[in-house]
């Protein structure tokens, strides 16, 4: 599946920004003792890394 330049930057801002509020969330989730608020941070950490790993596939996309 080949996705267009314009949706690629979109997909990967909204995983940087959402993986951001992810950690956040889940570090004041901990911070007040739900149990979960360590998966969410996981969770965020897991989609800036995916987010980071498309900029990078992004850098070696060609606009036509």
């Amino acid at each position: 599946m080949k996705l267009p330049a314009a949706r690629l930057d979109v997909l990967i801002w909204t995983l940087i920004y959402g993986g951001l509020f992810g950690v956040v969330l889940g570090l004041a989730l901990a911070r007040n003792g739900a149990g979960y608020g360590t998966a969410v941070v996981v969770a965020g950490a897991l989609a800036i890394a995916i987010g980071v790993v498309l900029v990078w596939t992004r850098s070696l996309v060609r606009d036509p």
